[in-house]
């Protein structure tokens, strides 16, 4: 892994969360993205190299909607740049990490991503994130 590539943050409200964190960070929203297949709306800040991303569910029964309903707005979850996705899910895999998908999905600024079981990694989900080529 190259290093923390962002930290994601389950919001209910990016209308409310994206002023609070741009006063948080002294830094504007560099960019918003819906990506339909995971049913959310982001918003991303860069502080440094690294960069914080926000996460709004467009469903009532998203991922990120349940994941507040259990735990309330919070980090849901910390993600890591990789130079080549499909061989760290391998080395992972074959060091007994769940994957929770077998392929890299098609995720927010422009990254393909995969996503560790958070049982595997002490309770925090774990995203690989690697720049997508097209």
């Amino acid at each position: 892994m190259l290093h923390i590539e962002h930290i994601g943050i389950a919001v209910k409200s990016l209308e409310t969360a994206v002023p609070l964190f741009e006063k948080l960070l002294n830094t504007p929203c560099y960019k918003t993205e819906t990506v339909s297949g995971e049913q959310v709306h982001t918003a991303f800040f860069k502080t440094g190299i690294n960069k914080i991303e926000l996460l709004e569910s467009t469903s009532e029964d998203g991922v990120i909607q349940k994941f507040i309903e259990k735990k309330g707005e919070g980090i849901h979850h910390i993600a890591f740049a990789v130079e080549n996705i499909q061989e760290e899910m391998k080395r992972l895999q074959d060091a007994g990490f769940r994957l929770l998908n077998e392929i890299p999905k098609q995720g927010a600024d422009h990254k393909l991503v995969c996503f560790l079981h958070p049982k595997d990694s002490s309770g925090v989900l774990i995203e690989l994130c690697q720049d997508r080529n097209d």
